[in-house]
């Protein structure tokens, strides 16, 4: 059966974007590179960002969590190398809070899509997470409906992200962003850094 519901879809987009509401890594980068950068600088970060997020849906759909269930260790591996790549992001973060910044317009200097794309691939908790929500929901998915599903996800991503992206540009924030940036990377950085060993330390 590929008949995939409305109310199904209904329920998959609001547990998908409870989800992205929740403060992790990725979202903290991109609030902090819109409010230092600017909406078009940023923006192929965020989509970046997106595409990294919506790829877990793509590989629980084609059973990556089968094989993280046979091969532990296999798991254990990535989420290592996830955390420790945070932790490196973390440290580039707080050795550069101190940078001066050009917030008088906008500057394509830093992460850009690729960095969005791998920041996203770092941990590997968002697959189990979408294979227990498409089980859950999506009992007897197979077929054209699994595309579907995987399209209406990835759509969800750009539209959080990019919707961050546009929010945290604004001139307000952004002027917020100038005068205590310092501290705000600082912050971040320190938060991304505990979530990357979080992923190493935590079983």
């Amino acid at each position: 059966m590929d008949a995939v519901t409305f109310p199904q879809l209904l329920l998959f987009v609001g547990t998908l974007a409870l989800a992205i509401l929740s403060p992790g890594p990725a979202i903290i980068a991109a609030s902090r590179s819109a409010a230092a950068r600017g909406r078009r600088a940023s923006m192929p970060y965020a989509i970046g960002l997106a595409l990294g997020a919506s790829l877990w849906c793509l590989f629980a759909l084609f059973g990556l969590t089968i094989l993280f269930r046979l091969v532990p260790s296999l798991y254990v591996g990535l989420k290592i190398l996830g955390g420790l790549y945070l932790v490196w992001i973390a440290v580039q973060m707080v050795r550069q809070a101190a940078d001066p910044l050009a917030m008088e317009g906008e500057t394509v200097t830093g992460p850009g899509f690729g960095q969005g794309v791998a920041l996203n691939l770092s941990n590997p908790k968002p697959a189990l997470f979408y294979a227990g929500v498409i089980l859950s929901i999506f009992p007897a998915l197979h077929g054209v409906a699994a595309a579907v599903i995987y399209l209406v996800a990835l759509a969800v991503e750009l539209a959080f992200y990019a919707g961050v992206t546009v929010l945290m540009a604004t001139g307000p924030v952004r002027r917020a962003y100038l005068r205590a940036g310092v501290w705000i990377d600082r912050i971040a950085g320190a938060l991304i850094g505990a979530l990357g060993l979080s992923l190493v330390l935590r079983p």
